[in-house]
């Protein structure tokens, strides 16, 4: 791949990121400035929830892509053919799918 593409395109994300952290810091400061407890409250709550939602939905993908990784290593299959693209793949959404199974489970 050319580097002259990935560095503005890597520059680009991290631009968009840090632009996305300072506007949700700003809307955090601004809420706490302006609501009550209770409000700040249940906010902290509802990202604590959210935080824990995607540490799981990462932490299934993570074990999805392992699994589909070890698949591929055991039929010994080439690096960049078809099958394993397919695989793994197949293995984060499974671990997806699984993650919002378990996430509405446990709201339940």
């Amino acid at each position: 791949m050319d580097k002259h593409i990935v560095v503005p395109a890597l520059l680009f994300l991290c631009v968009t990121y840090a632009f996305k952290l300072l506007i949700d810091a700003r809307l955090r400061y601004l809420l706490l400035r302006a609501e009550s407890a209770e409000t700040v409250s249940a906010l902290l709550a509802g990202e604590q929830r959210l935080r824990q939602a995607e540490t799981l939905r990462g932490g299934l993908s993570m074990l999805g892509l392992a699994a589909g990784l070890a698949l591929v290593a055991a039929f010994d299959w080439a690096p960049l053919s078809a099958a394993t693209f397919a695989v793994l793949l197949g293995g984060v959404g499974l671990a997806q799918v699984a993650s919002h199974w378990l996430l509405g489970a446990l709201r339940h």
